[in-house]
């Protein structure tokens, strides 16, 4: 039986990988690599004002219609795929650094929305939903009588 010196920064690499995995799906955010299969998520803004929400994500690249929105509880999500361009026959790639292929990315949203009231505009790459505030969580000031 051969002895081998224990080595314990060997695992670091694989604890890493499972704490990016956990905080992804608690993110909301689909792993950097599934085995060889990459996959992407776009980045994301999330702001919000006293009358609504306003998600801004970097799509670059997209056609309107293959992006698609939806809200479902208190997620919206969106989904969508990004074509790679042909490789030219004759041509050498020395690096390849942009994403292709399938996202979804689900965006908790930290209040209550009017999901009919939902807007969407997409130029320059950027993708912008605006999402009104539900009556019920907008803050309303109240008059003070002096008497």
């Amino acid at each position: 039986m051969e002895l081998k010196k224990w080595d314990p920064f060997r695992e670091v690499g694989s604890i890493r990988d499972e704490i990016d995995r956990i905080f992804d799906g608690f993110l909301g955010r689909l792993p950097m690599r599934r085995g060889r299969e990459e996959s992407w998520s776009p980045l994301i803004d999330l702001e919000e004002t006293k009358d609504k929400l306003i998600v801004r994500a970097e799509l670059p690249g997209m056609k309107k219609e293959d992006i698609k929105i939806s809200i479902s509880g208190e997620n919206l999500t969106l989904r969508g795929e990004r074509e790679q361009k042909k490789v030219e026959k004759d041509g050498i790639y020395h690096r390849i650094e942009r994403s292709f292929g399938q996202f979804e990315r689900v965006i908790p949203l930290p209040t209550e929305v009017e999901k009919e009231k939902v807007k969407a505009s997409y130029k320059d790459g950027i993708l912008q939903i605006t999402l009104p505030k539900s009556e019920n969580v907008k803050s309303k000031e109240i008059a003070i009588d002096v008497k």
